[in-house]
């Protein structure tokens, strides 16, 4: 109130000198203005101007000569001006805040990887505050209980983080309460269970949701300042804003990889798949390069599930992708292509690399042991390969084709083996 005072009592004044500007035509007019609380200059009305009004200007033509003590100023004169600097000072110093804090937030979106996203995250952060710890949690299959976790200790990486195997019952409480807020807070709330147990020994000082539209992926937990103080308000509005942020990117970059994702075993879908062989196949027809994908088939997967059940089937398919992607480069490409099929595109990869990178797939999963309720058999996968370069003059589905040749042909060798295409392939399998 105070201030909104001061600066109406500023503004009036400025409106009064406005009103009160010299006229070129006439003898100069002295201006003297008489700030609240003091003494009227007026000798016929004399007294106390009152507390919250806005004093009126004395002006003359004939005034008395003044001395150089009458221009001294009077500090009560600059109260109302010296106010406005503050407010001043303090809207530049918000305005500086918000320029970092933007600034922190493209440089976030900026990434294309959820580790790239929190790392420049956490640098944000150490310019406004050091923190004891900062743990990300999320989900990275909405459908599954799977836990991604990265924590830091003050700015650099640490293998810290809460034991937690699930994020059922924060959902729960999240989706009906989706304000961050202290873990004194959560436990007041929730209570003492498995959920608030698991975040005892941290005690973080703040939790944050991951919420969006497709509901809960995550938690964020900030643990208190490295001194020892607490969080100044400027602090906390800083760290919940670029949090906020935080939670957007890292839904982003998951809506954008369930939209590229086979949602069973995490690998690319048949889409996305396909897009990259045409965009491999443009490479290397521009670059003069050799490149090569690998078809699977899980043998005898139909009797599998008619045995032991779809569920255990489904576990098997998740086990195999885990080794898949496993035994390949970041930069090829695995997918499940649809039901127990699955593909590998290998760029840059000639045929001898690419039998390499098959047999050593197909050994891993022939020792593959899938936990279950009963033993479950050994499973076996059979594959074929196809190469292409830039003399290779056929389309993406006729060079998927020929790697599906060669897979059958594998088939019909007796499983459990690989067999790279070539001319006349089909004409041997036939014969």
């Amino acid at each position: 109130m105070a201030e909104n005072h001061e600066r109406s009592v500023f503004y009036n004044i400025m409106s009064d000198i406005s009103k009160h500007t010299l006229d070129h035509s006439e003898t100069p007019k002295t201006v003297s203005i008489v700030p609240p609380r003091i003494v009227s200059s007026s000798s016929a009305n004399p007294g106390i101007v009152a507390t919250g009004e806005v004093p009126s200007f004395v002006s003359s033509r004939e005034v008395p000569p003044k001395t150089p003590d009458d221009f001294v100023p009077d500090p009560c004169s600059q109260e109302p001006y010296g106010l406005h600097a503050l407010y001043l000072d303090r809207l530049k110093q918000e305005l500086d805040t918000y320029k970092t804090l933007f600034g922190g937030v493209l440089a976030i979106f900026h990434h294309t990887s959820i580790d790239a996203m929190l790392d420049t995250a956490v640098a944000q952060l150490s310019t406004r505050t050091v923190l004891s710890f900062v743990v990300f949690l999320w989900k990275p299959f909405q459908n599954k209980n799977e836990i991604r976790i990265k924590g830091y200790e003050g700015h650099n990486p640490t293998d810290r983080g809460p034991a937690i195997e699930s994020l059922a019952l924060f959902e729960v409480f999240f989706q009906q309460h989706p304000e961050p807020l202290t873990y004194r807070d959560l436990l007041k709330q929730m209570g003492y269970n498995t959920a608030t147990h698991a975040l005892q020994e941290m005690e973080p000082e703040l939790i944050i949701p991951i919420l969006g539209p497709y509901g809960f992926y995550g938690l964020i937990l900030v643990g208190p300042k490295l001194q020892g103080d607490r969080f100044q308000p400027e602090e906390m509005s800083f760290i919940r804003n670029l949090m906020f942020f935080v939670s957007l990117a890292i839904q982003n970059h998951l809506h954008y990889n369930y939209s590229l994702q086979d949602v069973k075993t995490g690998l690319y879908n048949y889409g996305f798949f396909m897009t990259r062989l045409e965009e491999e196949i443009s490479r290397v027809r521009r670059n003069d390069y050799t490149s090569s994908i690998i078809v699977i088939d899980v043998d005898f997967f139909k009797s599998f599930n008619d045995i032991y059940g779809h569920i255990a089937g489904d576990r098997v398919l998740e086990h195999i992708a885990f080794l898949i992607k496993g035994g390949i480069r970041l930069e090829d490409v695995p997918s499940r292509f649809g039901g127990e099929e699955f593909t590998v595109l290998l760029p840059d990869t000639n045929t001898e690399s690419a039998w390499y990178v098959a047999e050593r797939l197909r050994i891993a999963i022939a020792q593959l042991k899938v936990p279950w309720e009963i033993p479950l058999p050994r499973i076996t996968i059979s594959l074929g390969i196809f190469t292409f370069d830039s003399q290779t003059d056929i389309m993406a589905t006729e060079i998927l084709n020929r790697a599906d040749k060669a897979l059958y042909a594998s088939k019909s060798r007796g499983r459990n083996c690989t067999t790279i295409w070539e001319p006349g392939l089909e004409f041997g399998m036939y014969r």
